[in-house]
């Protein structure tokens, strides 16, 4: 470890990676770049919950369909999701003879997952781990919002809970894949933000303080990388971002993207401000992104995860919402 960056020696590979989305999230942008999907996001549950714990069974096997391999050989999986006591990744997952680690970081737990992951297999630990995460449009509403029946308005800055389910698998290095060099674990960043319909604001000051923290210690530029990929600022996140580095001496350029930008064409399908959730960084990682590495469009990628973390308790009594971001580096060749 530098300055809080945790270098990974045996460079971990991604083995592999699965994706399932919901019907809004098939018909945006990257639409083949899922593996499954539902075009009414029910999965055919009953329940919108119940829909999220089996979007997640669904694409926990497509990840062992694509990479041969079954919960027998899996040594740890880092899971998390938005609902309370992250239950839809809990119950998607029982079942499974696997050991389970459940995580928390709203929507940074994927970076966060893949970041233990890879220090899980770096360290000998364990010769495979999975970093999987999900969210759901309805759940994210019905817990933090209000249930879809009341029909609320939304303002311009909010953002749409991406319905998806991203699976990666970890283990020790293969030459021909993608890999795992570096991680930085984000510190929680307070700016007093308590508008719970812009989280953008609330997640880019953490972003921007992982972003230079990280430019700093490793002595890297920005334009160094092929892509530097949020999880899901959302525009107005995604411009506060640029200016805040921006102060700080470091300019992002064109290689910045967010996930939550790229997951829907906000001029043709209605999500306001853009993506968010765990399942959205989650999803556009081991679907699209994984898919460019393959195509070797893509070598070297800083992803930062951004979370808010708040609850709906925490916000009915007044408190503000602090941030966090971590940091993936994943490089090829």
């Amino acid at each position: 470890m530098s300055q809080g960056i945790i270098y990974f020696d045996q460079k971990p590979s991604v083995l592999g990676g699965s994706a399932v989305c919901g019907g809004l999230e098939r018909s945006g942008p990257l639409s083949g770049s899922f593996d499954l999907s539902d075009p009414d996001s029910k999965f055919g549950a009953k329940t919108w919950e119940k829909a999220e714990s089996e979007m997640v069974r669904i694409c926990l096997n497509a990840l062992f369909q694509k990479t041969n391999t079954d919960e027998t050989v899996i040594d740890s999986v880092y899971s998390g999701d938005l609902t309370n006591q992250c239950t839809a990744t809990t119950l998607g997952i029982c079942g499974y003879r696997m050991p389970v680690l459940g995580l928390y970081g709203a929507c940074s737990t994927f970076a966060l997952a893949l970041g233990l992951s890879a220090a899980t297999v770096n360290a000998g630990f364990g010769e495979k781990a999975v970093a999987i995460t999900s969210s759901h449009f309805c759940t994210a509403e019905r817990q933090y919002r209000y249930p879809l029946e009341y029909g609320s308005q939304r303002t311009p800055t909010a953002q749409t809970t991406v319905t998806g389910c991203g699976a990666a698998l970890l283990g020790n290095h293969t030459p021909s894949l993608p890999y795992v060099s570096e991680f930085l674990p984000g510190i929680i960043c307070d700016r007093d933000i308590h508008d719970t319909t812009h989280m953008g604001a609330a997640m880019a000051p953490a972003c921007a303080d992982t972003l230079v923290r990280y430019f700093s210690a490793s002595g890297n530029d920005p334009d160094a990388f092929d892509m530097i990929l949020t999880g899901d600022l959302g525009v107005f996140g995604h411009e506060l971002l640029r200016e805040l580095c921006e102060k700080q001496g470091f300019k992002l350029g064109n290689n910045l993207f967010d996930c939550g930008l790229m997951i829907y064409d906000r001029e043709r399908q209605k999500v306001d401000a853009g993506g968010s959730g765990c399942g959205c960084s989650s999803a556009v990682f081991c679907g699209s992104i994984l898919q460019s590495f393959a195509q070797d469009r893509l070598h070297d990628v800083l992803l930062i995860g951004t979370g808010a973390l708040l609850s709906s308790t925490s916000v009915l009594q007044g408190e503000s919402i602090p941030g966090i971001a971590h940091l993936v580096r994943i490089q090829k060749g």
